[in-house]
């Protein structure tokens, strides 16, 4: 999976990671998020308006699902970000269902309560905090009702 173009390799990685949770009911069963619990976020671009799929690490706050804005520490959000705040409605694929949301950007205590839960269970987000100046957004994700 490798090529002279980095956009090609992360496009063929995010592929299989998508291609993976979906054959195995949302459980990742190979590569670095084996067994991590995994969702696919549908977004739509912010400034493209075309439909965008990211696989999300996340963790559950009661019925909703929390995912983290941290990029691995880098400098700036990943594009999901701005696309839900462009967008709040997305499409979810987690734990073997896909259902309609509104994604919602916690802020002040409530963010830092949703950042310390999310650590707990993935230790590694920690590391990501420590790379970067930005405060990682928080954000849930709370089921539409059909």
């Amino acid at each position: 999976m490798t090529s002279n173009d980095p956009r090609a390799d992360r496009d063929a990685f995010t592929n299989a990671l998508i291609a993976d949770h979906r054959a195995h009911g949302g459980r990742i069963t190979s590569g670095p998020f084996e067994g991590r619990p995994v969702l696919l976020l549908h977004t739509v671009g912010a400034t493209s308006g075309q439909p965008r799929i990211a696989p999300v690490v996340y963790s559950r706050d009661g019925d909703r699902f929390v995912i983290m804005a941290s990029k691995g520490g880098a400098p700036t959000n990943p594009a999901w970000f701005a696309n839900l705040v462009a967008h709040s409605e997305v499409t979810v694929e987690a734990e073997g269902e896909t259902f309609r949301a509104r994604a919602i950007v916690a802020e002040g205590a409530e963010r830092d309560r949703l950042w310390n839960a999310h650590v707990a269970q993935h230790p590694g987000f920690a590391d990501y905090e420590q790379r970067t100046d930005r405060v990682i957004p928080a954000v849930s994700l709370e089921r539409i009702e059909p």
